[in-house]
Formats: structure tokens, sequence, C-alpha cells
């Protein structure tokens, strides 16, 4: 049980589909939050529930981590545990604002110079404890908290959300957040 480097992209490497098309734009009819403050948005988020792909089968305990970057950029860095492998899968990316600043509207990238869209469409502007993100399409859906576990209320008005903007929410994971080995053990 260890990180593994050779395959720290693997599991996120099918995202480079979507990414070389340059997908950076948000889904037809869905907003992205206003008023939005990077300060407060970095740092660890757990993912509470996604919609399927490729990069993220079979991973628990997935979390997205935020930095500053030198370039004023983005660090991500997204971790999930594989537990058919029993190991730790990572990738690394960089993301950077499409326009305002104010505005949640970044695009993504965890490969050379192929961007995805990163759109928060909805947020706990008071708290920064729960957001939720969509891509460039309604096919790429994420539910994160600051911890763990989510509020059920909240996650039931977040799930209501998402399917009145046409996500397809039926097909909604709920990601386990068990306790695997640490890190290097």
């Amino acid at each position: 049980m260890r990180i593994t480097m050779r395959n720290r992209a693997a599991p996120w490497i099918s995202v480079l589909a979507v990414l070389a098309a340059g997908c950076t734009g948000v889904p037809e009819g869905v907003d992205t939050v206003k008023g939005f403050e990077l300060d407060r948005y970095l740092g660890t988020w757990y993912e509470i529930a996604r919609l399927d792909h490729p990069f993220e089968r079979g991973l628990s305990n997935i979390t997205a981590n935020y930095s500053l970057r030198d370039d004023g950029g983005v660090k991500v860095i997204n971790r999930g545990y594989n537990v058919e492998k029993q190991e730790w899968d990572e990738a690394e990316g960089k993301a950077y604002f499409v326009g305002d600043e104010n505005v949640g509207e970044l695009k993504v990238s965890f490969f050379g110079p192929f961007y995805g869209g990163y759109n928060v469409i909805e947020l706990d502007k008071e708290g920064y404890q729960y957001s939720m993100v969509a891509g460039p399409d309604r096919s790429y859906l994420w539910i994160l908290s600051r911890s763990p576990d989510l509020d059920d209320a909240v996650l039931e008005r977040l799930i209501a959300k998402a399917g009145e903007l046409g996500f397809p929410v039926g097909e909604l994971i709920m990601v386990d957040h068990d306790s695997p080995p640490a890190a290097g053990q």
C-alpha cells in the first residue's frame, strides 16, 4: 500500500479526451457563482458525490487540494484511494480564471496545454464549507465539502438544484470516505 508515482496520473488520464477538446465553457443555462473569493476556496475539499468518469472509477476517499501557484494560478492535487490496487493515486494539475477573478469560472489542466472547464455553480458563500462544480457540459458534476461528511439537508438541496439544472442526478455516485491506510504504508 503506497502512493504510486509511476501511475500517478493514470486514473485521471481519461479526462484528457475532454481537455483535448478545449472544453472550458459552462453548460448552457447554468450560471457560475459571482462574488467568488479564491483565498477562501483554497485548501482541501472532500468529494461527496460525482458523476461517473473513468479517471475516478474505483477510487474512494477522493480529495482535491487547491493552493496558489507562483504564476498566480491554482495548483490542483487530486487524490484518491484505489481499493482494488490497495494504493493511492494522485494527479497534479493547474487552474486559471477564465475571466473575472470574482466569478467561479476557471479552466483546469492535468496535461500540457489542454484545459477543461471548472465551474463553481453553487457555493456556501458564508463559510465556504460546500461547493458544487460542473465541467463544460452536464456529464461532469461534483459535490464537494470541507469535511468527509456533508449535512443530509444540504446534500439533498444541492442534488435537487443539480436536477433542476438538467444534470443526471440519478447517476450520482456517493463517494466513500472510510479510513484507508495512511500514505506510504
